[in-house]
């Protein structure tokens, strides 16, 4: 594991600002009212020539009370607990604070090497607050801009003498738009759990991993960022995000929902495989099925997951009603495989991963070209096109042109003219001939040159 630094301090001093300009892209929510992070969230931090993990902690305020603010201590004292070093960071522009010096305290009982930095240090202000900072004892302070990137050159320095120099790799991460089916199996697999609030994700995430990983309540709404956590599963290995509760738009007025509500969309264009969890008491509502409308407009592949499986009185046939409902109220990812769960039970979470897994593996899928041939061939003599304006539509020939999700281009000679109704025909179809279950398949019209276009007769 690479060398680990954790950023603590109190609530709304640019933590999550930092730990964005660090790794390079907006992972971490930010938002000027406190108390935004409340998972630990990781990610890999460059800074120049330094390579490093890094930790996003909750900001604690030692007047705050509650179940859910303890549980968020735990969270950053496990955060403490992992890294080699941390970055206590105190806004320059407020100055200290009784918090952060209690913060400072709780860092040199850590027992391990602290950077001071004091943030939002630009401009008059910034610059007493930072120099109050000798006042803690932890030694210079790094007076940076997380916001507009100042300073960056002086954390470096500061982080030098404590990262250690890691190997020159000069590999390139690899396209994830066109893979082998061989390096797709060897791949860890990109999951994003989404859903209603409520419906249960962090708890099936904790159980996963075995520890209370992510925090968990009644209340819903606790979850706000996505957090990313690896998880290994029988030898296969699984990045798996954690997301917002996904309400409808017209019941989201606070900015930081909004925020949260983006953050989760953003992780399921990520993720390869989304597993979309309803709560078994109230399946299949209107927002369910705008949540797997989304995912199928996104090319994702699909899991079912029906939670707090045992809340339910028990009935005869009742996972294949839940088939009949699902393939009922979501025909355009028929066959999507769907798993009764109990995330805090740990009740079929060896069906949810096999099906996340063979999921992800017709995601991956390949057709092979002859039998593809054969395929369009049979489907349409079976149901030929039907003719518009008394003009006779001709479909040329169709091939696939990528994988994640089957791509397919379709070569005919009036595009605009086919019904969306026999396109429909013709994904069902394929989706049956080559056991494609749930997984979106895409087909592009393409209209074939007409090679007598030249040869127009020109007027006299």
């Amino acid at each position: 594991m690479s060398f680990t630094i954790a950023i603590i301090g109190r609530p709304n001093v640019g933590k999550s600002t930092l730990f964005n300009r660090l790794v390079g892209q907006k992972l971490a929510l930010v938002d000027d009212e406190p108390g935004v992070t409340r998972d630990r969230r990781e990610g890999q931090a460059r800074l120049y020539d330094l390579d490093f993990t890094i930790i996003d902690t909750a900001g604690l305020d030692e007047g705050a009370k509650g179940s859910l603010t303890a549980r968020m201590q735990e969270q950053t004292e496990t955060a403490i607990e992992l890294a080699d070093a941390l970055m206590f960071v105190i806004d320059a522009r407020v100055g200290l604070t009784p918090t952060d010096r209690a913060f400072a305290d709780f860092a040199r009982k850590a027992n391990k090497p602290v950077v001071l930095v004091a943030n939002k240090a630009e401009g008059k202000h910034g610059e007493i607050g930072a120099m109050e900072s000798y006042a803690l004892g932890l030694g210079d302070p790094v007076q940076i801009s997380a916001e507009h990137g100042e300073g960056m050159a002086d954390l470096h320095e500061a982080l030098s003498t404590l990262v250690p120099e890691t190997p020159e790799d000069d590999d390139e991460a690899e396209d994830d738009e066109d893979i082998s089916e061989e390096e797709a199996a060897q791949r860890p697999i990109r999951v994003a759990i989404v859903g209603r609030p409520n419906a249960g994700k962090s708890t099936l995430i904790n159980h996963l991993l075995g520890e209370e990983r992510l925090l968990t309540s009644p209340e819903a709404g606790t979850t706000r960022d996505s957090i990313a956590v690896e998880i290994t599963w029988q030898g296969r290995q699984f990045r798996v995000f954690d997301t917002a509760g996904l309400r409808r738009r017209s019941r989201i007025e606070e900015k930081l929902e909004k925020l949260s509500v983006a953050d989760a969309l953003r992780a399921v264009r990520f993720a390869e495989v989304v597993v979309m969890m309803m709560d078994a008491q109230n399946k299949f509502e209107e927002q369910d099925l705008r949540i797997a409308d989304l995912i199928e407009r996104e090319g994702r592949a699909i899991v079912l997951a029906v939670n707090k499986w045992d809340l339910v009185e028990r009935k005869p046939n009742q996972i294949s009603q839940l088939r009949t409902d699902a393939d009922h109220w979501l025909p355009q990812v028929k066959g999507a495989p769907i798993v009764a769960v109990s995330g805090l039970m740990g009740e079929g979470i060896d069906r949810l991963m096999t099906a996340i897994q063979e999921a992800y593996a017709v995601w991956n899928r390949r057709l092979p070209t002859s039998a593809l041939n054969r395929w369009f061939e049979q489907a349409i003599q079976a149901n030929p096109p039907p003719a518009v304006s008394g003009r006779r539509l001709k479909l040329n020939y169709i091939t696939q042109v990528k994988a994640r999700p089957p791509s397919l281009v379709l070569f005919c000679s009036r595009a605009d003219a086919i019904p969306r109704s026999y396109l429909r025909y013709l994904i069902n179809s394929l989706r049956e001939t080559f056991d494609l279950p749930g997984t979106p398949v895409r087909i592009t019209l393409r209209e074939k040159a007409n090679p007598f276009a030249h040869k127009r007769k020109r007027p006299s």
